[in-house]
């Protein structure tokens, strides 16, 4: 059976997501709060059957699919294309303290995907590594129906854009993911269509 359905899942909240602070490829931590999303969310994306679950190699989200892959016995495989976007010299800050630093740059970033924050990557560039993911296991000789990625949210959103070839200028009209919410993606006549986007458990 060919690759037929992507399920992209952010992880859940982490200390620097409550903190407020810019995460990129810093490896901050769950909060108690994020594992007990992950757990609650179980149920709901055991119904996709993934046969696989491939996750970004920053333990957030490393830490979240494992919550999943523990519960259901679903092989788990690492891999770091499906990091979050770099943020360059962002990382760490505060949006206030990137505001002060860098006035109307934040604004810029979110509404231009060729743009990158200094010394970090595009949305462009993202998605162009985890696309690679996405067409390894399209030509891989593994039969997989359904696969999980545990990623990130600026990744999902970039994928999502790409898988579904939205003109890049509309790319920043894609809303964000809510934490341990998810994005699904079905493939017909080799083509990506949106079934379900930051859909998730609320409770």
């Amino acid at each position: 059976m060919t690759l037929q359905r992507l399920v992209l899942w952010r992880h859940g909240e982490t200390d620097y997501n409550a903190a407020g602070r810019m995460q990129g490829h810093l490896d901050s931590a769950l909060t108690e709060i994020g594992w007990n999303q992950a757990r609650f969310a179980v149920p709901a994306l055991a119904r996709f059957e993934p046969d696989l679950v491939i996750a970004s190699d920053l333990r957030r989200a490393t830490d979240t699919a494992t919550v999943f892959t523990e519960a259901m016995g679903v092989p788990l495989r690492i891999d770091k294309r499906l990091r979050e976007t770099h943020l360059g010299e962002w990382q760490g800050l505060t949006g206030a303290q990137v505001d002060a630093e860098w006035p109307g740059e934040r604004d810029r970033w979110r509404v231009d995907a060729t743009w990158a924050p200094p010394g970090g990557e595009s949305r462009i560039d993202v998605s162009e590594r985890a696309t690679e993911v996405v067409s390894d296991l399209r030509t891989g000789a593994e039969e997989l129906r359904t696969v999980l990625l545990a990623a990130h949210g600026g990744l999902i959103t970039a994928l999502t854009a790409r898988l579904l070839s939205l003109p890049i200028e509309t790319w920043p009209q894609l809303g964000g993911i809510g934490n341990c919410h998810w994005v699904e993606l079905g493939l017909r006549d080799g083509t990506w269509r949106l079934h379900a986007y930051n859909a998730g458990m609320h409770g």
